[in-house]
């Protein structure tokens, strides 16, 4: 962790630790804007606040829902066609 302005911040290594994922999903996480990154100096290297990457671990669900029984085969969720495209003569 650097400690830069007051300000702490994690190595990407120290940011996926901290949110227990993949280096591939922390990049995911900056592309779609859900986390940003910070260059250090002339380097190719990223850093994250911490306070952002704490902020994302509020946001995340820390379970996963419990999962859906199977549904029978042919059964779906969606309702027949001719239920809802009107009958045209």
């Amino acid at each position: 962790m650097l400690n830069l302005n007051g300000e702490e911040y994690l190595t990407a290594d120290e940011a996926c630790a901290l949110l227990g994922v993949k280096a591939a999903t922390l990049y995911a996480y900056v592309s779609r804007g859900l986390l940003p990154s910070y260059r250090q100096g002339i380097r190719r290297r990223r850093l994250y606040k911490r306070r952002d990457v704490e902020r994302l671990l509020e946001l995340r669900p820390s379970t996963m829902p419990a999962a859906l029984p199977p549904r029978p085969v042919g059964e779906s969720d969606l309702p027949r066609a001719d239920e809802w495209i009107p009958f045209v003569n």
